[in-house]
C-alpha cells in the first residue's frame, strides 16, 4: 500500500492531502534531502515508525535502496533507529526538526551580519556575485578546485553528487599537493585519499579555496553566493575549522 492509498484507506481527503504531501516533500528536496529521503521521511511521520520494507512499499522506493535511505535520514537528523530485529526506525518529531532548522538558519544570518558589520567598519568592498542554476553552481566549486594551490575545504551533505562530478578534479588537485578536506555526513561515501570529517545535521554546502575565495550554496545546490573577498572567506574558513574540531 502507498502513501496515496493509504490517504484514502484512512478516509482523508486524498486529492488536498497528496497536494501538500507533493508540497512537502519539494521543501525537504530544498532542505538537501534527495527524492527517495523526502518520500521515506514523510512516509515514516504517516507510519509513525517502520521497518525498510514496510517504508519502501509505502513511500513506493526500491526495496534495495530503502534502508540505505533510512540510514542517511539517520545521519541527516531526520530520524532514528529503534531496538530490536527486524531494524526500525522512527522518524525525527517535524517540530523538532523545525527548531532546529530555524535556529541554524538564525545563525548563519547572523553570522553574515556580523561579518557584514565588520567589513563596513574596514571600509572593505563587499564583492558577493549570485549564481543560479545547478549546473552553473557545480561548475564554479569545480573553478575553485583547479585554482586551489594550497587547501580546499568543503562541508555537504549531498558530497556523494559533487564527488560523481568532481571526482577528477579532486584527484589532479591532490597530485599537485592541494590539501582537501570534506565535511560531510555519517556514513556518506567519500573520494579515497582524501580527508574526511563526518557531522550530522549538515543542511547547506559551504567551500572555501585557500582561505581566499568563497561559496555558500542552497542545499539543492540551485543557487550560491561567491565572493573572492578574502576577509569574508578567512571568516567562513575559521568556522569550517571550528566545524571540524568540534567532537561529533
Amino acid at each position: 500500500m502507498d502513501l496515496k492509498a493509504l490517504i484514502s484507506t484512512l478516509g482523508l481527503d486524498a486529492g488536498d492531502l497528496w497536494q501538500e504531501y507533493q508540497r512537502i516533500s519539494s521543501v525537504l528536496l530544498k532542505m538537501g534531502l534527495s527524492e527517495y529521503e523526502a518520500r521515506g521521511y514523510v512516509a515514516l511521520v504517516a507510519l509513525g515508525s517502520g521497518t525498510a520494507s514496510l517504508v519502501a512499499e509505502v513511500a513506493q522506493i526500491p526495496r534495495t535502496s530503502a534502508y540505505k535511505v533510512l540510514k542517511s535520514l539517520e545521519a541527516k537528523g531526520f530520524a532514528h533507529a529503534k531496538a530490536g530485529r527486524p531494524r526500525s526506525f522512527a522518524p525525527v518529531e517535524p517540530s523538532e526538526i523545525s527548531v532546529r532548522v530555524v535556529a541554524e538558519v538564525r545563525e548563519s544570518f547572523e553570522t553574515i551580519s556580523s561579518v557584514k558589520n565588520i567589513l563596513s567598519e574596514r571600509g572593505v568592498p563587499q564583492l558577493v556575485y549570485t549564481i543560479m542554476g545547478r549546473d552553473r553552481v557545480l561548475e564554479k566549486i569545480g573553478e575553485m578546485v583547479d585554482r586551489a594551490e594550497h587547501t580546499f575545504v568543503i562541508s555537504s551533505p549531498s558530497i556523494t553528487g559533487l564527488s560523481r562530478r568532481l571526482g577528477k578534479r579532486f584527484s589532479v588537485a591532490t597530485s599537485r599537493g592541494v590539501r582537501i578536506r570534506i565535511i560531510t555526513s555519517p556514513f556518506v561515501k567519500v573520494p579515497k585519499g582524501i580527508e574526511v570529517v563526518r557531522r550530522e545535521g549538515l543542511l547547506a554546502t559551504d567551500v572555501v579555496s585557500d582561505g581566499r575565495a568563497a561559496l555558500l550554496a542552497a542545499p539543492d545546490l540551485s543557487a550560491c553566493g561567491y565572493t573572492d573577498n578574502e576577509a569574508l572567506a578567512a571568516h567562513l574558513e575559521a568556522f569550517l575549522r571550528i566545524m571540524s574540531e568540534k567532537r561529533a
